[in-house]
């Protein structure tokens, strides 16, 4: 048993510093929403930022986007923003219209394939955690909601 945790640890700990020499600044994106407003990342410039790559027909999305939900409802008196990035759709998918009959709060931009590429993500979910300073600080393939590491992310983001 010691063993087994003392492993774990270990492939935590690779793990968090293979992260942190990750570390690179989020590529800027210029993505629709879905009344046909244009947005980038210099909206968010200065403020803590978590972006969920998702699309409408993946059940890992909807598992995961009330945690999301969630999150920006416990830390709406910050100026954290959640914003979720609609890509690899159906045809005839409304992306906006989901999110809206799930419950869930966060805006979503839509066609986000260019930004999907820019930012490295193979497939949904992916979440980013992006500093005040623009760097990506966490990306997570995570569909728990209650997972602890999305809260931790989130106040480490927010404070640095």
């Amino acid at each position: 048993m010691r063993l087994v945790k003392s492993v774990l640890l270990f492939i935590l700990f690779t793990g968090t510093l293979q992260a942190a020499d990750a570390v690179k600044s989020a590529p800027d994106f210029s993505l629709l929403d879905p009344e046909g407003g244009l947005h980038t990342l210099a909206e968010y410039k200065g403020k803590p930022l978590i972006i969920h790559f998702w699309a409408t027909w993946c059940p890992y999305c909807k598992k995961l986007q009330p945690g999301l939900d969630q999150l920006a409802q416990d830390y709406q008196d910050t100026d954290l923003q959640v914003l979720g990035i609609s890509f690899n759709e159906d045809e005839g998918a409304l992306p906006a219209e989901t999110l809206i009959s799930r419950g869930i709060h966060f805006p979503t931009l839509i066609y986000g394939e260019p930004a999907a590429r820019d930012y490295g993500v193979l497939g949904t979910p992916t979440t980013l955690f992006i500093n005040r300073s623009g760097e990506i600080v966490w990306t997570t393939n995570i569909s728990n909601p209650i997972d602890p590491n999305l809260k931790a992310a989130t106040e480490y983001i927010l404070k640095y």
